[in-house]
């Protein structure tokens, strides 16, 4: 990281009370277990500190892989395996049947979002199924903005285990603007549509509170994504989409190094986001098999460079 680790830990006071587009996580659902960086001793280099931070980022994200891919959960959230096709308590809101993607039908057609994601020394990708008759303005303010590369390089700026990860603020393009992370993207908003649950893996819009924002219009730009079914966040917030493939990325993100704000320490970046026509089910690698697996790739996501291996090898 560019930017000096010790000012925004010093800073994180001033930050709290200009992060109003946060979703507010209940004190109830907040994980007790999350690390967060200790302060520096003032002896130490930025660079130490940002090279300390980088190393417990893989550290952990490897440590993940080798207990089997899953983040441990708290016990907090009611929702009893992490699997995107887990429905949760029928509600009052509109149901949307989550089937698994390798048994859509051959004749369906479908929105999904393919994002692909930069950290702990790797890069994964995180497949995002995108409902347009459930909110339509959303999806396709979220779709321009993907096609116009808005979301390129973009950070996570909130992840707290076992509750939810957050992105999409146009600050967190610049290292130096870290104090202001979670304020921006507000300049445009999005009339509610507030139809879908809140089940494990929705993917929604951030917002401001109610008590300045009382239609509950959407941030422009700011999503989040849930690790649990969340009755409390129903009627809330506008759900647009659900990860239907890479849920375990997204949990390893929730339980990174974080700092007082809940912010990840070590830069978790989008690298890209292209949103892509799926005809028909999708393809699972030949030696892939069980709950939360990854799905393939489609080729419409792919360069000409990536098709052309894929197909060969």
């Amino acid at each position: 990281m560019k930017t000096p680790l010790l000012t925004c830990l010093l800073a994180f006071g001033c930050h709290a009370a200009l992060t109003a587009q946060q979703l507010k996580a209940p004190d109830s659902l907040r994980s007790s277990t999350a690390p967060v960086l200790p302060a520096a001793p003032k002896t130490q280099s930025t660079e130490e500190i940002d090279k300390l931070a980088e190393e417990a980022q893989k550290a952990l994200f490897n440590s993940v892989d080798k207990a089997g891919g899953g983040a441990a959960t708290s016990g907090k959230t009611d929702s009893t395996k992490y699997t995107p096709y887990a429905s949760s308590t029928p509600r009052r809101l509109l149901a949307q049947k989550m089937e698994d993607p390798g048994l859509w039908a051959k004749d369906s057609v479908r929105k999904l979002a393919v994002m692909e994601v930069a950290f702990g020394g790797a890069r994964e990708t995180v497949m995002i199924e995108l409902f347009p008759n459930a909110a339509p303005q959303t999806v396709n303010n979220f779709i321009d903005h993907c096609d116009s590369g808005v979301y390129n390089g973009l950070a996570f700026h909130r992840a707290i285990e076992g509750f939810l990860v957050q992105t999409g603020d146009p600050l967190t393009s610049d290292e130096s603007a870290r104090i202001m992370w979670g304020t921006g993207g507000g300049d445009k908003t999005i009339p509610a549509e507030i139809k879908l649950p809140h089940r494990v893996g929705a993917v929604a819009m951030a917002r401001l509170s109610d008590k300045v924002n009382p239609e509950r219009r959407s941030n422009g730009s700011q999503f989040y994504v849930t690790l649990g079914n969340y009755g409390a966040l129903e009627g809330k917030y506008t759900v647009f989409g659900q990860v239907v493939s890479g849920l375990e990325t997204i949990q390893r993100i929730s339980i990174m190094p974080v700092d007082a704000n809940d912010c990840p320490v070590a830069r978790i970046e989008i690298k890209s986001i292209k949103v892509i026509t799926q005809k028909g089910p999708m393809q699972l690698p030949a030696m892939s098999a069980g709950e939360g697996r990854r799905f393939i790739k489609p080729d419409a996501a792919r360069g000409m460079v990536g098709r052309f291996f894929h197909h060969i090898w």
